[in-house]
């Protein structure tokens, strides 16, 4: 069996997104709907979907969603994942490879939110998108206690910025939350956004930064429901921050767990040595990201109501 080529899947990656950064701020909307029909592409083809899941289209109170259900899904679990892509480009098509994983792997629905994206929509619309969703998913019966949210980069900054503002609204927390490599501070001052910009496999400080120009319109790099290491979290439920030993995010993961710990969240963060940005993407074909996911989905099935 031929090994999988990690570095040139993280450089054929880190191509589509430096192109999506540099496009969205300077093409017109046919353009970049047309690099985000490409991004999709690009992870369909890395990544289908698994057998034996059922994906469907679902309104979630305004929200447009996609439901993927696993032939054998518990009755009442739940997963809400959050899709990364800098809050540029992503959406639930392109995610039903990981998606597909998860709600095997949990034996969960899974509601996909197809938040709406910058530049057409700034801060806070993906963060607002989510939070109605997860309304809805309540108002259908949903028992809090029977969901568990997690998201990756952007997602995974969202798996907590959308519970503080949900907590904000009068909202119940879900069981737990599981954040994936999250772009957790726009700031970008983590020491490893200096000491690992150039390691990093798939994302630069600079990419970073462009994007998020782009995704703030007028609000501050530190506002709170943007970068969630400034966040108040007290009262969120349990978190699992997960993080790439090689990611320039590294050190504000970190900083986000502290916050979480400091605010009496219950905590745990994973580091994953030497791995690059979302890994998990990669289960299948690469044993940490095997263990990343098996990991993710054991501390989801620790804080889920019994089956």
């Amino acid at each position: 069996m031929v090994p999988f080529d990690v570095p040139a899947f993280y450089q054929e990656w880190a191509t589509h997104s430096g192109g999506v950064f540099d496009a969205a701020a300077g093409v017109g909307s046919d353009t970049l709907a047309d690099i985000r029909l490409a991004y999709r592409k690009f992870f369909q083809d890395n990544f289908p979907a698994p057998g034996g899941v059922d994906f469907v289209a679902v309104n979630a109170g305004g929200v447009a969603a996609e439901y993927a259900t696993p032939t054998d899904a518990i009755t009442g679990r739940h997963l809400i994942y959050l899709h990364g892509g800098a809050y540029l480009v992503g959406d639930p098509q392109s995610y039903r490879g990981l998606v597909g994983n998860l709600a095997v792997r949990l034996r969960a629905h899974v509601l996909v939110p197809d938040y709406r994206l910058a530049p057409e929509a700034v801060f806070p619309a993906a963060v607002d998108g989510v939070v109605t969703a997860y309304r809805w998913l309540l108002e259908q019966g949903t028992a809090p206690q029977n969901v568990v949210f997690a998201g990756d980069s952007a997602g995974g900054a969202m798996a907590v910025s959308a519970l503080v503002a949900a907590r904000d609204q009068g909202l119940a927390m879900p069981a737990a939350s599981i954040a994936i490599s999250p772009w957790a501070n726009l700031e970008h001052t983590g020491a490893t956004m200096r000491t690992l910009d150039g390691i990093d496999p798939s994302v630069n400080r600079a990419g970073l930064r462009r994007a998020a120009d782009l995704v703030l319109g007028s609000a501050p790099q530190n506002t709170p429901l943007a970068s969630p290491v400034y966040a108040d979290t007290r009262g969120l439920p349990p978190v699992l921050i997960q993080i790439g030993g090689h990611e320039v995010m590294l050190s504000d993961a970190i900083r986000l767990a502290t916050k979480l710990a400091e605010d009496a969240v219950p905590t745990r963060l994973d580091i994953a040595p030497e791995m690059g940005h979302v890994w998990h993407l990669l289960a299948g074909l690469l044993p940490a990201a095997d263990k990343a996911v098996a990991d993710a989905v054991a501390f989801a099935e620790q804080h889920l109501a019994p089956a």
